[in-house]
């Protein structure tokens, strides 16, 4: 923690939830050149609505929040150095806020900032719509300003919008791997940033547009967008990760990026008594009263944002910002309330290997639009707590199978708990049995039991198992459906008392996060079915482990942890 005589890092913004809650703008306090600020701020607040009846000025219309982010961005500078501050911004805000408007607005007057000539600037939107929403609203900015028209020409047919003077230009596209064609902008303006996690190379786009900021004109980013609709992945989970660090201090001493994140405390996120009070919702809405109406919102959560589990989960993403992840609504499974607080961070399986005195393994597979995973459950040997540790494997064709999970699938693949194969049969079913003979090998695997198995997608596996000197009575056939309900129900209470911990691993967080239940009679079950395309495997192969160590296993052979510690002497 920071004294209070020493500096906070660049940008840090500790009281963020204090300044939400006072309507204050969640952003740390930024050095301003005076004199830019007036000149942007007066620019900026003439501009006119084009879509509002009798068309009110920004200096009307805009709330105080975006003009604090305008001002920062655009003329935030040491006072010593006179060199730019803000390189970057991230703005998260709910829907509604008049977003795309403003965003619009910011930039004609970064346009009409710049002062470098022949430059180019880019205004880009992840869709067609969003794209030609942000040029209709700035091109209609100018043509209700007789005095704009003379600065600024328009031009439909290309999106473009130049300044006479300089030549510079505001281009607006939408969003794809070629947008830049060689070109540096000096600006980038990037609308609902959220939805570029869904595109397969946005990364490689967002490196070849920060390679303006090396440049000597350098290369601001503003990205300003929404929560996503769908568990963060891919840029802007890395974004939004990066964001909140620096807003908390913890991402070094000279950030380049000004973090604006509306959003409620994480542990208030999942505190769904506190996010269903309606009295709470104010303070995220910087724009309540102007572009949003209170009634109106409550009502459409009424009517349409609370009619199901389903439609909540995005409802409440979208207008209240709340991250889609791990324990969020009534058909989770009860076990990933208590999954977070489980985890062992730096526990891997060679300590799961050393300090257990017994082992199962369970797996589970499926098609070429499926992972295989395995998971590996040790019961440590001094405190009878079970460990587990988890790995998969999936085709590379599920990324053109599963499109929507893809980035989330290469970032698993990046962390190396994801292995993407081009024959699974080949690549993954080798490592499953060295794992299961290292297992044998330390003498950590029951006599009989001990290798769990979903029956359906896994004959390669047995056959490759039996190779390698595994008897059939080693491997177990673990029924599906309700008939694994006790270990649905075991793994929760056992997280919760602290009797089951994990590695951490993102890929189980993922899992855990994706699985849902289903009522079956007096069973719950969890199915790759009813969890959608979102996957689980994993945590099934979890569950396989799970029901073989609730038979209280005992280890067949080899050395003991205690002789293998030295402690234990003839």
């Amino acid at each position: 923690m920071t004294s209070a005589t020493e500096a906070a890092p660049r940008f840090a913004c500790p009281d963020w939830w204090a300044k939400i809650k006072a309507g204050e703008t969640p952003m740390a306090d930024v050095p301003i050149n005076e004199a830019k600020a007036a000149k942007a701020l007066a620019f900026f607040n003439r501009l006119r609505l084009p879509d509002v009846p009798g068309n009110p000025t920004m200096k009307e219309a805009c709330g105080q929040w975006f003009k604090d982010i305008l001002v920062a961005f655009l003329a935030g500078e040491d006072p010593e150095t006179m060199e730019r501050l803000v390189w970057e911004c991230l703005c998260m805000v709910p829907k509604k806020n008049s977003k795309s408007t403003y965003t619009a607005a910011l930039g004609l007057t970064a346009l009409y900032m710049c002062e470098i000539p022949n430059a180019q600037m880019l205004l880009i939107g992840p869709s067609q719509n969003i794209s030609a929403r942000c040029f209709d609203q700035a091109q209609g900015m100018i043509r209700l300003d007789d005095n704009l028209k003379l600065i600024f020409k328009v031009q439909d047919h290309l999106k473009t919008i130049t300044r006479r003077k300089t030549m510079t230009t505001l281009e607006v596209k939408t969003f794809d791997t070629s947008i830049l064609t060689g070109e540096i902008p000096v600006m980038t303006i990037i609308d609902e940033l959220h939805e570029l996690g869904k595109k397969a190379g946005a990364i490689q786009v967002m490196q070849q547009i920060r390679g303006g900021g090396i440049t000597m004109n350098g290369g601001q980013v503003m990205m300003i967008t929404t929560q996503s609709d769908k568990r963060p992945a891919g840029i802007w989970k890395s974004e939004l990760q990066k964001a909140r660090a620096i807003r908390d201090g913890k991402a070094g001493e000279s950030p380049i990026m000004l973090p604006v994140l509306y959003e409620f405390p994480e542990k208030l996120q999942k505190m769904e008594s506190f996010w269903r009070n309606r009295e709470n919702w104010g303070c995220l809405l910087p724009n309540l009263g102007r572009s949003i109406s209170r009634q109106r919102l409550e009502d459409d959560y009424t009517n349409n944002g609370s009619i199901s589990p389903e439609v909540e989960q995005v409802w409440v993403s979208q207008h209240l910002n709340i991250e889609i992840g791990i324990g969020l609504h009534d058909d989770r499974w009860v076990g990933a309330d208590y999954w977070a607080k489980a985890a062992r961070e730096g526990m891997t399986l060679d300590d799961i290997i050393a300090k257990s005195e017994v082992c199962v393994v369970g797996v589970d597979g499926g098609g070429l639009d499926d992972l295989l995973g395995i998971c590996v459950l040790g019961r440590h040997a001094e405190t009878k707590a079970w460990q587990a540790w988890a790995k998969a494997w999936a085709d590379r064709d599920v990324l053109q199978l599963r499109k929507v999970i893809a980035p989330e699938l290469e970032d698993l693949a990046a962390a190396g708990e994801l292995v993407l194969v081009d024959n699974i049969e080949a690549e993954a079913n080798p490592e499953i049995v060295d794992i299961c003979s290292r297992l044998k090998l330390a003498g950590r695997l029951p006599e009989e039991d001990s290798i769990g198995m979903d029956p359906e997608g896994v004959g390669s596996i047995i056959d490759e198992l039996t190779e390698a000197a595994f008897r059939i009575e080693d491997i177990r056939s673990i029924s599906q459906g309700y008939k694994l309900n006790a270990a649905i129900k075991i793994a929760p209470v056992k997280l919760k008392n602290g009797s089951m911990v994990h590695c951490g691993q993102r890929i189980m967080d993922w899992c855990v996060g994706n699985a849902k239940v289903e009522a079956r009679g007096n069973a719950v079950i969890v199915t790759k079915a009813q969890s959608g395309s979102a996957k689980i495997d994993p945590l099934m192969a979890l569950f396989n482990a799970v029901m073989l160590m609730s038979w209280n296993p005992v280890a067949s052979g080899g050395p003991s942890v205690y002789e293998e510690r030295g402690l234990l002497t003839v």
